[in-house]
């Protein structure tokens, strides 16, 4: 019998297990690459022949990110997130497999994570930096991958990335809102959204703070209050999405200068979307007068 080994010019699936027991400390400090040729063995072909497993786009894509945002790496998160969705097309069960991500934090691109997660030190340091193993192989909210396909996923509006963008160029909710159960609710994360970018827009100080407050709060009144009800959501056209997938054959690569078009499967319900976003509103000025009330008074002269 033949078997078939994965080879690097298309994705495959690496047992998240194999991954991890070749992540040492060289590995994770970027002194030595990960052992590519017993990553490429152990990994599982996809037996599909989709031109989305093509592995040469998403190098590029990576590249890409790495020259323009050498500067500046959280930059990239934005900029990456949309474009790695709609060049890796995938469904939610297919992006479900951490295999899926460990392949492409292990064998495709292992220098794009040490370069966005490596932290910055000197020679002086008695400690090594070294990027966290949960980057190479961690779970959806903290993976280098996982975590910008599913903010995507989680924030676009139908085709449109542009709340993708917003959500991903914030530290504050890329690490800590999206990982709320509630925001696999589109009205719910398309209204926290909204909220935020009128934070920024106000030109209030310490925007992230007040971020995280809101969304613990709305996470803690969402065992209460259903913002399912509140502002119900429509079912996703499931057809339309895999019509989307299946096009990945003829699509051209995604534009660097500007936004592709996700799948197009329906928008949340601007209605819905509005109203919690006067309710999340409601709930931020609530916590603003709590903040105000538990400052210490200054005396008068």
């Amino acid at each position: 019998m033949k078997f078939e080994h994965a080879t690097a010019d298309r994705v495959a699936l690496l047992p998240v297990g194999v991954a991890a027991r070749h992540l040492d400390q060289a590995v994770m400090s970027g002194a030595e690459p990960p052992a590519q040729v017993a990553m490429l063995r152990a990994s599982n072909v996809i037996a599909d022949p989709s031109a989305r497993w093509n592995a040469a786009p998403i190098r590029e894509l990576l590249e890409q990110a790495m020259v323009r945002f050498a500067n500046d790496r959280t930059d990239a998160d934005a900029w990456v997130a949309p474009r790695l969705h709609a060049t890796l097309r995938l469904t939610r069960s297919e992006a479900a497999d951490k295999d899926l991500w460990a392949y492409l934090a292990m064998v495709l691109a292992p220098d794009y994570v040490l370069w966005r997660h490596l932290p910055a030190g000197s020679g002086s340091e008695r400690r090594t930096p070294v990027v966290q193993a949960s980057r190479f192989v961690g779970g959806s909210s903290v993976q280098t991958f996982a975590r910008l396909w599913w903010a995507a996923e989680m924030c676009r509006d139908g085709a449109d990335y542009r709340p993708v963008e917003t959500a991903c160029g914030n530290q504050d909710f890329l690490n800590t809102a999206l990982r709320l159960g509630i925001m696999d609710h589109r009205p719910t994360t398309l209204a926290v959204l909204r909220v935020m970018e009128n934070l920024a827009a106000a030109g209030v100080p310490r925007p992230g703070d007040q971020l995280n407050a809101l969304c613990k709060a709305i996470g803690i009144a969402g065992s209460t209050l259903m913002y399912e009800v509140i502002g119900p959501d429509e079912l996703p056209d499931d057809e339309e999405l895999l019509a989307w997938i299946g096009e990945a054959d003829s699509a051209p690569p995604v534009a660097w200068d500007r936004l592709p078009d996700g799948p197009d499967d329906g928008t949340a319900p601007a209605s819905s979307v509005d109203t919690l976003t006067r309710l999340f509103e409601d709930i931020n000025a609530h916590l603003g007068r709590l903040r105000d009330r538990s400052r210490p008074s200054v005396p008068l002269g």
